[in-house]
């Protein structure tokens, strides 16, 4: 993709809208909404990568109820003719065709590869990459096996959100999340993932969510890794302006 003159590709992650509740967690919603509105203004694309919702499951005709501001944006924007792409975190894994169908916004279920401008960029949400967290990793096969899957689509709709909402918020093995303190880059799993990752193929920018903080790392002399916090507590994003990349708060 090469950018149109005075455009920027713009970057969010982690809104986790239902958290703790539907209520406490549409004030962040309606701050969203208008980020995106704000943004759709000079955007050449828009990622959005996972965890844009706390839980998130598609049945086959049945989707959670709410949150019916940000989809109405992003079917706007999506209308509009801006790309919108989203990756899904561990949080909303059991997205399948919805957003495809319903927004058409392309989801992926794993980093990848973009190239803007020369510059190459390896994207995604970061759940489950790099050394460590084995407990978490073998609770996202279990999550993601096409039996469990199946298994929690006869749940009634009722109890199986309730329930899901309840272990994504209580249990933390289940919810993937770490210590939201920065641990340095040794014990940062994205960050070894990311140099690991440069041992066969360069890339400029790694752009992922996951761990709540925004962290800018220099891995080498052209290469930076780049966490984009969340809309929780700290309400950043990133923004490629075709030359440069920059974290900025909302």
């Amino acid at each position: 993709m090469t950018l149109t003159a005075n455009k920027k590709i713009y970057f969010a992650s982690d809104q986790h809208l239902g958290a703790p509740t539907a209520e406490a967690s549409f004030p962040r919603e309606k701050k969203f909404v208008a980020w995106l509105d704000e943004v759709k203004q000079d955007a050449e694309a828009i990622f959005l990568l996972g965890d844009l919702f706390d839980f998130w499951f598609e049945y086959k005709t049945v989707v959670p109820k709410g949150f019916v501001r940000v989809l109405g944006k992003l079917a706007e924007i999506r209308d509009s003719g801006i790309p919108v792409y989203f990756f899904v975190g561990n949080h909303d894994l059991w997205m399948n065709d919805y957003f495809e169908k319903e927004l058409n916004i392309p989801v992926y279920h794993s980093a990848k590869e973009f190239q803007f401008n020369g510059k190459e960029f390896l994207i995604g949400h970061g759940d489950g990459l790099g050394p460590g967290d084995i407990g978490y990793k073998r609770m996202k096969k279990v999550f993601t096996n096409p039996f469990s899957k199946w298994l929690f689509r006869w749940l009634h709709p009722d109890l199986g959100v309730s329930l899901a909402q309840y272990l994504s918020v209580k249990n933390k093995l289940i919810s993937g999340e770490a210590d939201v303190h920065f641990l340095g880059e040794e014990n940062e799993w994205l960050i070894q993932y990311a140099k690991r990752k440069l041992e066969t193929k360069h890339y400029d920018y790694f752009v992922f969510g996951h761990r709540h903080l925004p962290l800018e790392i220099q891995l080498d002399e052209s290469s930076r890794y780049i966490n984009l916090g969340d809309w929780i507590g700290y309400f950043t994003y990133g923004v490629f302006d075709g030359t440069t990349f920059e974290l900025k708060k909302y």
